[in-house]
């Protein structure tokens, strides 16, 4: 199997499904085309709970996102992720998604980035159903 391909994030977008157990994540990349996945509810509240707050109040917002329509909801080649790995590093996080049905996608965050992500996913915790929560 392939090593992962490791994709710089310019931006990032997300959108809640109808049914409320995924969200499709489109990231726009530095050098390369947009990719998009599908992440489940229950890595979303994972990733709630361990990705940092910022907590630099001169932190610069990443550039607006790719847009995502209803092209890229149907688009049956959009994988779904299974779990998801994160590393911090200086001033960015690593995160590398394990696909359902592609190899891995490992993508670097920068701390902007991190905090969009954080921010959206935060947004649509109320039309999320958390199948693990207790």
């Amino acid at each position: 199997m392939k090593p992962a391909v490791i994709r710089q994030v310019k931006s990032l977008s997300m959108s809640c499904d109808r049914v409320g157990n995924l969200l499709l994540t489109k990231f726009s990349t530095i050098g390369a085309s947009d990719v998009a996945v599908h992440i489940p509810a229950n890595v979303v509240f994972w990733l709630l709970k361990h990705l940092p707050v910022n907590q630099d109040p001169q932190l610069k917002a990443p550039p607006a996102g790719p847009v995502i329509g209803e092209a890229d909801w149907e688009n049956p080649a959009t994988p779904r992720v299974q779990y998801v790995n994160c590393k911090e590093l200086p001033g960015m996080i690593r995160m590398t998604f394990a696909l359902e049905t592609k190899p891995d996608l490992t993508v670097v965050l920068d701390r902007g980035n991190v905090e969009l992500m954080r921010q959206i996913m935060a947004m649509y915790t109320k039309d999320l159903i958390d199948l693990d929560a207790q």
